[in-house]
């Protein structure tokens, strides 16, 4: 089977490749990872030439018309979420290429912003640890946690 080229983008945290198996997909793909933004539509044009699948981690890289026109080689534009307003879909779809996304419950941003501000002011994350450790109590109070 031929292999394709595969490049990940935005990916800041260097986590791509190591919160999913990519084993099933390894020996059909050449998979590059830019972990630093590419920068504007020239570059993203020029560091891009040839690959075939490109995953959009972030709207960070734009991929309007002039960019999409310069990458005669791709096939595949995924974005993780379902929409992207960084990607000019009309130009894709006439090239095309298949635009994709995946899907999310809810809103996970607003659920995290809630779940951070109730580490801020009720440490339930350090308290639920703690609870598991078999730590007794509260550490602040010295009263029984009762969350």
């Amino acid at each position: 089977m031929p292999r394709h080229r595969c490049a990940i983008l935005d990916d800041y945290q260097n986590v791509a490749l190591k919160v999913t198996d990519w084993s099933k997909v390894a020996g059909d793909l050449d998979i590059k990872v830019f972990s630093e933004h590419l920068g504007g539509p020239g570059n993203v044009a020029k560091a891009l030439q040839g690959f075939e699948i490109i995953v959009a981690m972030r709207e960070r890289t734009g991929f309007p018309r002039a960019v999409i026109e310069k990458l005669p080689d791709l096939k595949l534009l995924i974005t993780t979420g379902m929409r992207n307003a960084s990607i000019d879909g009309a130009a894709a779809k006439e090239r095309g290429v298949v635009v994709c996304g995946t899907p999310a419950v809810g809103n996970p941003t607003s659920g995290i912003a809630i779940g951070l501000m109730l580490e801020l002011t009720r440490r339930i994350g350090y308290e639920n640890a703690r609870m598991k450790a078999g730590c007794p109590g509260n550490r602040r109070s010295g009263s029984t946690s009762t969350a």
